[in-house]
């Protein structure tokens, strides 16, 4: 009895004392711990503004090792995963992170996001269609809606896309009118072209209902009119679009031009008029001469000297010399001389910088020998 008593009192200190110092070689290990994964993270810091990607991957990685728990080591680790191309390991990385079952609700959504990043720059878009619908109603459904709105222009899917961009508008994410009319314009072509007649007519409603001032849903109806046999409707489109939008109309003003009939020439001469008066174009006095039978040789050589292009000097040489003017070969020389002016410099080959004037060292980059010998026109 006497001896059990003093195994006793021998025994509760010593188990006390062990214990202690147990507890205490635990805390410095967890502190050494604490310290060197720190240390870690800002070695990876560092390496990766030194742009040292490599090397800051693996610290990185020796961070992570240290304390698995940390959330942003894993995302900082899987967005250099991304930067790289190395888009499985990215996966791979998210993936673990949306396995914990204690990641915050605000970490499970960023993780979500980053995931749905590495299947798009991975080219999985069915993956990320899937990942990026899986955030709706997150703090990140603007930006997976986007994303979704980019995914259904890929696959050409217009009538998603219309939907997700009217429903971002409603939303308050900016104005998706004229966006929502160019896949409406998409559809009528499709249409148009499977013979669908009545539902590319649908389709082009949508698009002017979309944006009433779509120049491109207004080119489409004139083409349809025109293709329907249905002039005045086709210079109604034409009279609306140069109304609404002066420099697309000089796109289609040989379209106008050809396709009026007899008795709507001076109507379509003075549409062309009236917008190469707003926006002179090359393009409209060239549809002008359609009407005519021929070009306006003073005509262009007024428009060469108020718009000295090369464009204009190539239409003026194709007049011929003998209508030319005394003062027209020195509008030519003009306008070659200005047009050729950015070729006449060299281009430095590591940098881009371009110079007038060679340099044995670039002034840019600082790099010795980096200029061709020779001017951009040449190269």
């Amino acid at each position: 009895m006497e001896l059990s008593l003093q195994w006793l009192l021998i025994g509760v200190p010593l188990a006390f004392a062990l214990g202690w110092l147990a507890s205490r070689l635990d805390l410095r290990q967890w502190r050494r711990d604490r310290r060197d994964a720190p240390r870690a993270y800002f070695e990876g810091l560092s390496l990766l503004l030194n742009e040292q990607q490599d090397k800051a991957i693996d610290a990185f990685i020796a961070a992570v090792q240290l304390d698995p728990d940390t959330t942003e080591l894993h995302f900082a680790l899987g967005n250099l995963f991304r930067r790289r191309g190395e888009f499985e390991r990215a996966v791979r990385v998210h993936q673990h992170l949306l396995s914990r079952a204690d990641l915050s609700a605000p970490d499970r959504d960023r993780a979500q996001y980053a995931l749905a990043q590495d299947f798009m720059k991975a080219g999985l878009f069915d993956r990320a269609e899937a990942a990026f619908e899986a955030l709706r109603g997150s703090p990140f459904d603007t930006e997976a809606r986007l994303a979704l709105l980019s995914l259904h222009e890929r696959s050409r899917d217009w009538v998603r896309a219309a939907e997700v961009a009217a429903d971002l508008q409603t939303r308050g994410a900016g104005s998706f009118a004229s966006r929502i009319a160019h896949y409406h314009c998409e559809r009528t072509i499709d249409f148009d072209a499977a013979g669908a007649t009545t539902e590319g007519a649908e389709a082009l409603s949508a698009a002017l209902r979309a944006d009433p001032r779509s120049p491109r849903a207004l080119q489409l109806a004139a083409e349809r009119a025109v293709r329907a046999g249905q002039p005045d409707e086709a210079m109604r489109a034409w009279q609306e679009l140069l109304a609404r939008s002066p420099g697309h109309f000089a796109l289609v003003a040989a379209d106008c031009a050809r396709a009026a009939p007899a008795g709507q020439a001076a109507a379509a001469r003075d549409l062309l008029e009236r917008a190469y008066a707003e926006t002179p174009r090359l393009d409209l006095l060239a549809a002008l001469a359609l009407l005519d039978g021929g070009s306006d040789a003073r005509r262009v050589i007024a428009h060469l000297q108020r718009h000295p292009t090369l464009r204009a000097a190539a239409a003026v040489l194709e007049l011929g010399t003998d209508q030319w003017q005394d003062d027209t070969p020195a509008l030519v020389l003009a306008a070659v001389q200005r047009a050729a002016l950015p070729l006449q410099r060299y281009r430095c080959a590591a940098c881009g910088f371009d110079a007038q004037h060679y340099f044995w060292q670039c002034p840019g980059c600082q790099g010795w020998d980096t200029y061709p010998p020779r001017r951009l026109e040449s190269q």
